[in-house]
């Protein structure tokens, strides 16, 4: 089964691992500390926070940039659905912003500018399957409008210009991302103080860490904010700065693969779209996403690929069409999103796959839009 995602790990993560143990120091320390420097230099930053997940880490970035109760914040529907949750977690609402299009699924400059209120305080800008944002838009739109911008760079780790723009933008390592520590993340924040806040968030609000006050002897504390259990372990860390050496050869992989997929879907199935096709946007190449024709029967083609030993899924469900969220705004419409979602097919997209696995992928999609009823 060729599947859609799959991580990289071995020798050396073990090794990592092992020396972790060694140390007999495994909670959050001297490794993650230096898997933080580490990762902000590789994106430009004078520094970063770990944490221990994604969503985690955009709860922090709302926290510290003061987006509260009272306030609303501009999300894409077409995300996973934390993006949303931490707005609620933070108190604030989410306000769901369309998609640009099929070719370009990147939540909508112009839709943003009409939902936006006096209430509005921030926009969480996706980079939707790795592709980045456009940066002089979103930053320009942010200015004129007052916002705080935070990139939710999930699927971006190491795309060119990510983490670049925002107030604050939050990566993820989890098991399926482009470098892993099976669980965790990280924030990057413009502004120093922002990124102090965030650090000391992440601990409870304590005002220093327990390898702080050992290093200092100083065994006082204190806790100045209310904060929460966030933060990222020696474990993770360990195997994260391993990963992260190897991010921009697997990321220059996926590119190369990508590319493959660009010209064997356009051979072999010419009516199978696929976003961001022309080559023009930065990006991490995360997941490949397709979208199939109209009237395709999706989850007949689904069964069809696995048949042939290729796994796919979708990315993803609209958070507003989500029962938790259909709830909360039953008459939300959001047109271009859901005709995305109807007809969205991601294929496997990983270092691990060969250019032969490509071709297998795209004709086994070939026979599958042929088979006798798939098309209604």
């Amino acid at each position: 089964m060729l599947l859609v995602s799959e991580p990289t790990l071995g020798e050396q993560e073990k090794a990592a691992l092992a020396a972790v143990i060694a140390s007999n120091w495994i909670t959050m320390g001297d490794r993650v500390r230096a898997f933080e420097a580490a990762f902000a230099a590789a994106h430009g930053a004078d520094d970063a926070v770990a944490v221990n997940s994604c969503t985690a880490g955009l709860h922090l970035a709302l926290a510290a940039l003061e987006i509260g109760p009272g306030d609303a914040v501009l999300v894409p529907s077409l995300s996973f659905v934390a993006t949303a949750n931490c707005v609620l977690h933070a108190g604030a609402a989410p306000v769901f912003v369309d998609i640009d299009g099929p070719g370009r699924p990147l939540i909508s400059i112009e839709d943003a500018a009409c939902r936006c209120t006096e209430r509005t305080r921030a926009v969480v800008v996706v980079h939707y399957a790795g592709a980045v944002a456009d940066r002089e838009a979103w930053r320009g739109f942010a200015v004129a409008k007052g916002l705080r911008l935070i990139e939710d760079a999930a699927q971006a780790a190491g795309a060119p210009g990510a983490g670049s723009f925002g107030d604050a933008a939050v990566f993820s390592f989890y098991g399926n991302k482009n470098m892993t520590t099976a669980e965790g993340g990280m924030v990057i924040a413009r502004d120093p103080a922002v990124l102090s806040i965030v650090r000391q968030l992440r601990g409870h609000g304590m005002t220093s860490s327990t390898r702080e006050r050992i290093d200092t002897r100083t065994p006082g504390y204190d806790v100045t904010r209310l904060g929460w259990n966030y933060r990222l372990d020696e474990l993770r860390a360990a195997i994260g700065s391993v990963q992260l050496q190897s991010l921009t050869k697997w990321n220059d992989r996926r590119a190369m693969l990508t590319r493959c997929y660009w010209e064997a879907l356009a051979e072999r199935c010419p009516d199978v779209q696929v976003p961001f096709a022309n080559g023009n946007i930065a990006s991490a190449y995360h997941i490949l996403p397709a979208v199939l024709p109209e009237m395709t029967d999706r989850d007949r083609i689904m069964a069809l690929m696995r048949d042939a030993g290729v796994q796919t899924t979708v990315h993803y469900p609209p958070i507003h069409t989500l029962s938790f969220y259909r709830e909360k705004g039953p008459s939300v419409s959001l047109p271009r999103t859901e005709a995305f979602a109807r007809r969205e097919l991601t294929l496997p997209l990983h270092p691990k796959l060969t250019e032969q696995d490509v071709v297998h992928v795209a004709d086994a999609l070939r026979r599958s839009l042929a088979w006798p009823g798939v098309r209604r």
